[in-house]
């Protein structure tokens, strides 16, 4: 299996909704740290980690946002994240998945981690490891496709961060040909992504409650 087909299934994914709607991010707040909720962490977690597959709209919707109120998150700027990227830029395959499983363990839904074991699972021919953590991708990747549809900022997508805006481009199929334009928020900035008469909207949150 080789990477392109795997970023070519990402691009003909189906949307899972028909209908956006607006998130409610203090009820997944709430809702997660709350051990009788239906959406309680812990509970979406251990669905996560086992089958993917089982999780609904609304779940996935809360582990991806969810994530801005975990603590113990791992930055792209932390070490061992680097040192990852490092692993798996020389090859180093057995240490990659080492070190990967290690942050994945820290961060389930870090979309940056997820790639980077996709793509050494990919090299591997290791096809068990690549499907499961390829349902999680598409899980919290259609989240964030599932939270607006990015033709006005009002209806713009929601990502967490630069890097899962990027994912979502190449999602998309935005590429070089578009450029950007941003608005900053109070909770967070637009990015105005435009070719031709054609654009699209999405918001990075910065989440302070």
């Amino acid at each position: 299996m080789k990477y392109r087909i795997f970023l070519l299934f990402l691009l003909v994914s189906v949307f899972g909704f028909s209908q956006k709607s607006r998130i409610d991010f203090k009820s997944i707040d709430k809702n997660l740290g709350n051990p009788q909720s239906l959406y309680n962490y812990e509970k979406l977690i251990f669905k996560y980690k086992g089958f993917p597959k089982s999780l609904d709209s609304i779940e996935a919707q809360h582990l991806y946002y969810g994530r801005n109120f975990k603590e113990g998150k791992v930055s792209t700027n932390d070490d061992d994240f680097k040192k990852l990227v490092v692993a798996f830029k020389d090859n180093n395959f057995e240490d990659c998945i080492k070190m990967g499983r290690a942050l994945y363990d820290k961060d389930p839904t870090n979309l940056d981690i997820l790639l980077i074991l996709l793509r050494t699972y990919d090299a591997k021919q290791d096809s068990s490891n690549f499907s499961h953590h390829l349902n999680q991708f598409k899980i919290l990747t259609d989240a964030m496709k599932n939270s607006g549809d990015g033709k006005s900022e009002k209806t713009a997508y929601y990502v967490n961060s630069v890097g899962d805006e990027y994912i979502l481009l190449n999602i998309l199929n935005i590429g070089q040909d578009f450029t950007r334009t941003s608005k900053s928020l109070k909770d967070g900035i637009v990015d105005i992504w435009e070719n031709n008469n054609n654009k699209i909207y999405i918001k990075v949150l910065y989440l302070d409650f």
